[in-house]
């Protein structure tokens, strides 16, 4: 029987999921989050995960002006 190879970039593209700012405003683990969900992030883009962590660890280690 044949099994399919698949690529480092293969595996890491499926694994990576990406969600739309409603889908992670409604999620568990963003449920305190919401409002700073719907600021930073942009409604037509889709976000993994990651990049979601990245930018709220980002704007709030931020300087106040």
């Amino acid at each position: 029987m044949a099994q399919a190879k698949t690529t480092k970039t293969e595996a890491a593209a499926a694994a990576a999921a990406t969600y739309t700012v409603d889908q992670l405003a409604a999620s568990k683990r963003y449920a305190n989050r919401r409002d700073l969900i719907r600021a930073l992030l942009d409604s037509g883009k889709r976000y993994t995960l990651d990049e979601v962590d990245r930018l709220i660890e980002s704007y709030m280690k931020g300087q106040v002006k």
